[in-house]
């Protein structure tokens, strides 16, 4: 049995009903074989454990690892060539990205996150070409190197089975495209059209292989509803209610995906979803923007959870959520930073400030989100989301020891009026350069800047030379096939 004791001036457990966070002040935090095991004033729990490692002390603060509730890729599309583009052209330029070996790409962005105080990961692979065998390895590699570097994932595979590069069948779109480019896009797209059968298939696999794994968990991962025919909703509900798995689907990004859901099903994609038996606490609607009043209000009686993804809608035009409409409904709302924050990164103190500040609209008395609810949304709300529901987001005796000290000291330096409150001056002034340490399961993962398990600047150094080579030539291909694309795809939505 292996203890260690946190001191620190202020700890935040978490937060209550009205949002008012739990603060304990010159507390101390006892952690046993990776879970919170007390909680009380530092000068008790220093004398009944004596011999537990000590790490904290005066001038820092403790706050829950924060989650990142929606997250794809390592490398940024942008890093990669890709243009912030409006999401429906930004898929079409997306098939000329470069490829990244997967243990490498996760590294790069594991760092980013770990290093802005996220401890959890939602891990949503969007697709992947190949066998089931392939996806199968690709996602093990994924999934090591998080093990590696000591990240918590919850991990999906997106379901998908049609429509997979405009919101039309394959086949109907390639039979609009000139002669020479047809056989190069039905290539293309039919290496991702795995039957939705071994989808499924996939999924269970993983479930099995990672079971039991405390710091691994593999959910149902439905893409969007463009993306899925009526039979993959209903794979989806199946799995749902065979494994009781949590899931979480993309939907309402755009205004194009409304007028997609109008054509389809003569109404609302939330209200199509509810047919399915397909709302509910088990599930997570990402991204959300273009939800109606009723909309909100059929997901809030349901139970349902939102995830908003703030830099994504503002990079790619895709639109601003209600967020306070949300928050006004009751309904839960996480946060993700997506395929990369404002700043083409993975900072999720930053992705707080700016969540707060555009939700702020003009007139003295209109709502606004404040601080503790911002923060709420990168905590308990985000582990809500995920299988870890219970057990990540908060810091109570029970809970997985998922910790970010900061340097308080430095973050308030020279001068914080002290009469602001803590939520507040954290997510208008935390960055990365004040995390001291993150410790995920009790373990710590980064202290002082540097990470434990993983050499960085040798990972970025390996990225550096991988990119740098000649691009291969099937990279090449689709550099050119996203190219002579890219036009008839813009005009496939010319008229929407």
């Amino acid at each position: 049995m292996t203890e260690t004791l946190v001191t620190a001036d202020r700890i935040l457990v978490g937060f209550g009903p009205d949002h008012t966070p739990d603060l304990r002040e010159d507390a101390a935090l006892l952690i046993r074989d990776g879970k919170v095991a007390a909680i009380g004033p530092a000068e008790t729990l220093r004398r009944d454990h004596p011999d537990a490692e000590r790490i904290g002390g005066s001038g820092q603060v403790v706050i829950p690892g924060l989650i990142n509730a929606h997250h794809h890729v390592g490398l940024t599309p942008f890093q990669l060539g890709v243009p912030d583009l409006p999401l429906e052209l930004w898929i079409a330029a997306r098939i000329g990205l470069r490829e990244v070996a997967p243990r490498l790409d996760t590294l790069f962005s594991a760092f980013e996150m770990i290093a802005s105080g996220v401890t959890t990961v939602q891990h949503l692979h969007a697709r992947a070409p190949g066998t089931p065998e392939g996806v199968l390895g690709r996602a093990d590699e994924i999934l090591s190197a998080y093990a590696e570097i000591g990240m918590r994932v919850s991990y999906s595979f997106a379901l998908r089975d049609q429509n997979r590069l405009v919101y039309a069948a394959d086949q109907d779109f390639v039979a609009t495209l000139p002669e020479p480019l047809r056989a190069p896009t039905a290539e293309y797209l039919g290496a991702f059209a795995l039957p939705l059968s071994d989808q499924v298939a996939i999924f269970d696999a993983l479930r099995s292989r990672y079971a039991g794994d405390p710091m691994t968990a593999i959910q149902i991962g439905p893409s969007n509803l463009h993306w899925l025919s009526d039979a993959a909703l209903e794979s989806a509900a199946e799995m749902s209610g065979r494994t009781g798995a949590p899931m979480h689907i993309h939907l309402l990004e755009t205004p194009y995906q409304v007028e997609y859901a109008r054509q389809r099903t003569g109404g609302s994609a939330v209200a199509h979803l509810d047919r399915f038996g397909l709302l509910g606490p088990q599930t997570t609607l990402g991204h959300a923007v273009w939800m109606t009043a009723d909309d909100i209000a059929l997901c809030a009686e349901r139970g349902v959870c939102l995830c908003h993804n703030c830099s994504s809608n503002l990079r790619l035009k895709s639109g601003t959520a209600d967020l306070n409409g949300f928050l006004a409904s009751g309904v839960p709302v996480a946060m993700g930073i997506d395929e990369a924050g404002i700043n083409d990164d993975r900072d999720m103190m930053q992705e707080m400030r700016l969540v707060q500040t555009l939700h702020r609209p003009s007139g003295h008395s209109s709502p606004t989100p404040s601080a503790a609810q911002v923060l709420q949304m990168a905590t308990e709300y985000g582990a809500a989301t995920t299988p870890f529901a219970d057990r990540v987001g908060r810091l109570e005796v029970g809970c997985e020891a998922d910790l970010v000290l900061l340097d308080w000291a430095r973050l308030t330096y020279p001068w914080q009026d002290p009469a602001r409150p803590f939520a507040e001056v954290l997510v208008r002034r935390a960055r990365p350069e004040f995390v001291l340490q993150v410790l995920i399961g009790g373990r710590s993962v980064l202290k002082d800047g540097r990470f434990v398990n993983v050499d960085r600047d040798q990972i970025l150094d390996e990225i550096a030379a991988s990119l740098g080579r000649s691009p291969q030539i099937c990279e090449q291909s689709r550099v050119q096939l996203a190219a002579d694309l890219f036009p008839h795809v813009d005009k496939f939505y010319a008229n929407w």
